[in-house]
């Protein structure tokens, strides 16, 4: 199995990312409107077929990156049914079982934290993704979207704390750097939700957090409700539109070299090799480009003019990755670095 954490620091959202190993069928769960290139760009470098997204909830935190990632390559929408949600391709009812590949993700209904909560299960019940009924070392709060205080802490103890003491849980959340705990860790350390306590002192609990409501809910659960599609003037995560530019899972601008070759009159391409290195190099010097050391790089912005993409250059890419990622920071917003190339390219 391939199986990826990923992390959205805004919200401290938890996206996870599971695929078959033989068949390459994968799944995304909870995933953000904000990081929908970066998440692409994973799938698109693992070689992935994504099958499905996938919401433990209807999020008060953060948009879902659902809606874009079907438009991108056609993955299917999946949401509890409970949820209220519209516009969704699956409606998950308790016990509803997902094969992805050879694996299987079974549903569980989890609701307290909102009426719609689902659990996510791998089959072999070694795994599973609590969204926000259960976070680690606590539990989502009960105070909106139908929230119900004693439901949550019967979904935690029938559904959850039923799994064998050492499946690892992946909540939705965690605001302290932690990434995974496990049933039996939260059976006994959970200090609202471990057992011994009782559903009077849970609900105790939760009625007297006195938390305000998240910052984004307003404009988060409506657009969740439409599966995370953008309304009219919303910014929408993009690709640039001057080249077949992607953005790469490292965070980098990326352009095809051959692209670059066909299209030299209409780029400013950098070559980023330090001068000794040129003088002693066999690629030699790319036609038309203008040499600039990344070593003196910060140094030179001021001579790169703005007025058409700026390409960078090296012989294996590493050098003009972070040349192109000091010029995206410093402003210059039509920027690519190659990945490498070679003199024949020339």
């Amino acid at each position: 199995m391939i199986f990826r954490q990923l992390f959205d620091s805004q919200s401290w959202t938890y996206t996870y990312l599971l695929a078959d190993n033989q068949t390459r069928q994968a799944v995304l769960i909870d995933t953000v409107f904000e990081h929908h290139l970066r998440d692409l760009a994973l799938v698109r470098e693992l070689n992935l077929e994504l099958l499905h997204t996938l919401d433990t909830h209807v999020h008060a935190d953060h948009v879902t990156g659902a809606w874009l990632m079907s438009q991108a390559v056609g993955s299917k929408i999946a949401v509890g049914q409970a949820s209220g949600v519209e516009g969704a391709d699956l409606y998950l009812a308790h016990g509803d079982m997902l094969n992805v590949g050879g694996l299987g993700l079974e549903v569980r209904a989890t609701p307290g934290h909102t009426a719609g909560c689902v659990t996510y299960v791998l089959s072999d019940q070694s795994m599973a993704f609590t969204g926000d009924a259960l976070l680690i070392r606590g539990a989502g709060r009960t105070d909106f979207q139908q929230g119900d205080a004693a439901q949550l802490f019967r979904s935690v103890r029938e559904q959850i704390f039923s799994l064998p003491e050492p499946c690892l849980l992946y909540p939705g959340h965690d605001y302290s750097g932690r990434t995974a705990t496990t049933v039996g860790e939260e059976r006994a350390h959970n200090p609202r939700l471990g057992d011994g306590k009782r559903e009077q002192d849970f609900t105790g609990y939760m009625q007297n957090l006195g938390l305000p409501h998240p910052k984004r809910m307003d404009d988060a659960v409506p657009a969740n409700l439409q599966c995370g599609r953008p309304k009219a003037g919303d910014t929408v995560p993009q690709a640039p539109d001057w080249g077949p530019v992607i953005r790469t899972f490292a965070g980098v601008w990326e352009i095809d070299p051959g692209w670059v070759h066909e299209h030299r009159e209409d780029v400013l391409l950098i070559d980023v090799r330090e001068e000794q290195e040129l003088r002693v190099s066999d690629l030699g010097l790319i036609p038309g480009s203008r040499v600039v050391p990344l070593s003196q790089f910060r140094e030179r912005l001021a001579e790169l003019p703005k007025d058409r993409p700026v390409v960078t250059a090296c012989p294996a890419g590493a050098r003009s990755a972070q040349a192109a990622l000091i010029l995206e920071t410093a402003g210059f917003d039509r920027v690519a670095g190659p990945l490498l190339f070679r003199l024949n390219h020339w």
